[in-house]
């Protein structure tokens, strides 16, 4: 049980978030995995970059992570279009 005004507040919203930030951080996983499956690459591509950028601005994940996950994208991406020329 929380033993202050903020505390409790805090109890209340840590829930809700948890649910919203949930959600965020599947999106991301099923983005990621439809990317590495499928052709359309630009597309998804794009999205994914995207939804990583939105979910960094609101604190869901750390900038840091975000700009890794692009940088193993175009990594990937690069070496892929190298391959093919």
């Amino acid at each position: 049980m929380a033993n202050s005004k903020s505390a409790s507040k805090r109890a209340r919203q840590s829930p809700r978030r948890t649910l919203r930030n949930r959600s965020v951080t599947t999106n991301l996983r099923s983005l990621a995995k439809r990317h590495a499956a499928g052709d359309g690459k630009a597309e998804r591509s794009r999205a994914l970059v995207s939804a990583l950028d939105k979910a960094a601005k609101r604190g869901i994940i750390h900038k840091n992570a975000a700009n890794r996950r692009k940088a193993r994208l175009n990594k990937v991406a690069a070496k892929a279009s190298a391959s093919q020329s």
